[in-house]
């Protein structure tokens, strides 16, 4: 059975457009983003209601509680089931999400990397750790393999390192090694391609509609349950800078800004990441009923 990927950076349609396509084609959408496995975080995740996903089976969603950590071994292995089951009912498995690592654990096997452990580069930044905390560990990543660090979270620490050890023992980022780029699935991939401009005004669209919404509530709500503030699914975009502004009183006003900024910045770097996928066909801008019978085609093609 041949995969659909629906891919791309944050607010491009993903998500509409394997509804769609998964209504049109007989399949099940299976969820690579890295916030939405989490229960409780649906405004800031923009993480489709039982309308939205318009009676289509979604998988990968809601899977864990939000004081879990979640590694991309664990949703390889959660996603692979996924695909199996999906594929034994005889529907086609429509991987939709950002994450870019979450995506390539399902479409490629990977070693995570073929550099040899180095003790001395651990101890490095084990030091690091212990002065600075996990994210001046982070930000050292961010700096050198900025799509690495864009599809790990600063509490990821053993894969930041690993990454950060990759580099400086190869001299080669982690994202751009080659585990292993023969894919466990015949599939074929899409991408919407907004002009950089277009992309961003869309990003803030959905910023200002996440706070009308109720974000700050959401994210109160979470803080009050239990959750806390330095667990992995508050690392995400839009709930760190929550985070921040109820302990520090910020402008709502800055908030927002800050936020936008970090999302712009963060897709920037899917774009980085996602031009690196084989066989990925970009499709211009256009209504959604045109753009699914341009992936139908692309798909059958492929």
């Amino acid at each position: 059975m041949k995969l659909l990927v629906i891919c791309g950076p944050t607010a491009s349609g993903k998500s509409a457009l394997a509804v769609e396509c998964a209504r049109r084609m007989g399949g099940e959408v299976v969820s690579c983003d890295a916030l939405l496995v989490y229960r409780g975080l649906n405004i800031g995740t923009a993480k489709p209601t039982e309308g939205e996903r318009g009676g289509i089976v979604h998988h990968l969603i809601d899977a864990v509680e939000p004081t879990e950590h979640f590694s991309v071994s664990d949703f390889e292995k959660m996603a692979l089931s996924a695909v199996a089951d999906v594929i034994s009912r005889g529907k086609i498995p429509v991987l939709c999400g950002g994450t870019g690592f979450y995506l390539n654990a399902v479409l490629f096997p990977s070693a995570f990397g073929a550099a040899p452990a180095s003790p001395a580069i651990r101890e490095k930044y084990g030091q690091i750790l212990a002065e600075e905390g996990k994210e001046g560990v982070y930000r050292r990543l961010a700096a050198v393999d900025p799509e690495s660090a864009a599809a790990l979270h600063p509490n990821d620490v053993k894969r930041v390192v690993r990454a950060l050890e990759i580099y400086e023992s190869t001299g080669r980022k982690k994202s751009a090694q080659n585990d292993g780029k023969t894919p466990r699935f015949d599939y074929a991939a899409v991408a919407f391609d907004f002009p950089r401009a277009e992309l961003y005004a869309r990003i803030e669209r959905r910023v200002d509609e996440m706070l009308a919404r109720g974000l700050v509530e959401e994210v109160r709500g979470l803080l009050r349950a239990g959750v806390p503030e330095d667990a992995q699914c508050m690392q995400g975009i839009g709930y760190k800078e929550v985070v921040k502004y109820l302990k520090n009183g910020y402008n709502l006003s800055t908030m927002s800004d800050i936020i936008k900024q970090n999302t712009r910045n963060y897709a920037k770097r899917q774009v980085t990441f996602f031009k690196k996928l084989p066989n990925l066909h970009w499709l211009a801008p256009q209504p959604l009923q045109e753009a699914a019978d341009e992936v139908e085609q692309i798909y059958e093609c492929r």
